[in-house]
């Protein structure tokens, strides 16, 4: 089932993300738990890409098992990485595995990369690679900032770039994460004043480690609320009480998001089904509640 069609049949949406291993030696594990992230019936599950397209087989492969599981699969692909025989042979693929949806990214260039370009075949934004995959039949997503792309200028560059992209075919966008609801709401404001007007699915990650907070800010800047700073402070030498301090934070966000209107939730889930379980378990009346007509 495409994702289009998930969203226009229901008032709010859960998805969870899942990243494939970076060692092969541990692609049974995350296998397990993406089966048990499926488990949990979300309307569909995310596999992320590695940087450079690192991972690019085991995303195939781990989307595939989330499709025999039951749960519709939304692989990642990027330009980074990947020609256009590379992309047409990873469309192949994921239509022998049934797979119908596809987030296109540029992606990150490789670690170490020192190269002026890291893309090829005129493949230089996230743009070209929506319209090869709409031509192959896809249901496309693309990624979208609240608080702005790293690389843009500014937040109005940001959303005309984004506005050429949804131009491009795509059918829904999904945030990056971010913990300030507010954010989120001006962004929205913005997107529909530029005429943007397709789905966007809230990026939501629990926060249940305070080491978490230093990779979060440094992967992608985002700005941490007061709030969620005094919780990793009062709580960083007690893992238990954090852990479920992140997780009413995230929940809180999430029954704001859906009091506001918002269409869906995209949890980060770090490959942990225990914390996905514990969040869908105090919104998922929630959420039914409002999917009710």
């Amino acid at each position: 089932m495409t994702i289009k069609h998930i969203l226009d049949e229901k008032r709010v949406t859960l998805s969870l993300e899942v990243f494939p291993p970076k060692q092969q030696s541990n692609f049974d594990s995350v296998l397990k738990a993406a089966k048990e992230l499926s488990s949990l019936k979300p309307d569909f599950m995310s596999i992320t890409y590695g940087a450079g397209g690192s991972t690019r087989g085991n995303t195939v492969e781990v989307a595939a098992g989330i499709q025999e599981s039951g749960t519709p699969a939304l692989a990642h692909l990027t330009c980074v990485g990947n020609t256009r025989a590379d992309i047409a042979a990873a469309a192949a693929l994921m239509k022998q595995h049934g797979i119908e949806n596809v987030l296109a990214l540029r992606g990150d260039r490789p670690q170490g990369f020192t190269g002026e370009k890291a893309t090829v075949d005129g493949l230089d934004h996230a743009s070209d690679l929506v319209r090869l995959l709409k031509q192959e039949g896809f249901c496309v997503g693309g990624a979208c900032y609240p608080e702005g792309h790293p690389e843009s200028a500014n937040r109005s560059e940001d959303i005309d770039m984004l506005k050429f992209k949804v131009d491009a075919g795509v059918d829904f966008l999904t945030t990056q994460m971010f913990f300030d609801n507010n954010m989120l709401y001006s962004y929205l404001y913005r997107l529909q004043s530029k005429g943007i007007h397709v789905p966007v699915l809230a990026g939501i990650m629990p926060i249940t480690s305070s080491q978490q907070v230093e990779r979060m800010v440094k992967l992608s800047s985002a700005y941490i609320p007061a709030k969620l700073l005094s919780i990793c402070d009062r709580f960083e030498d007690k893992p238990d009480a954090m852990r479920q301090a992140g997780i009413a934070y995230a929940v809180d966000q999430i029954i704001d998001l859906i009091s506001n209107g918002v269409r869906g939730i995209h949890i980060y889930t770090m490959n942990k089904p225990s914390v996905a379980r514990d969040i869908l378990g105090c919104v998922d009346a929630i959420v039914a509640a409002s999917n009710c007509r």
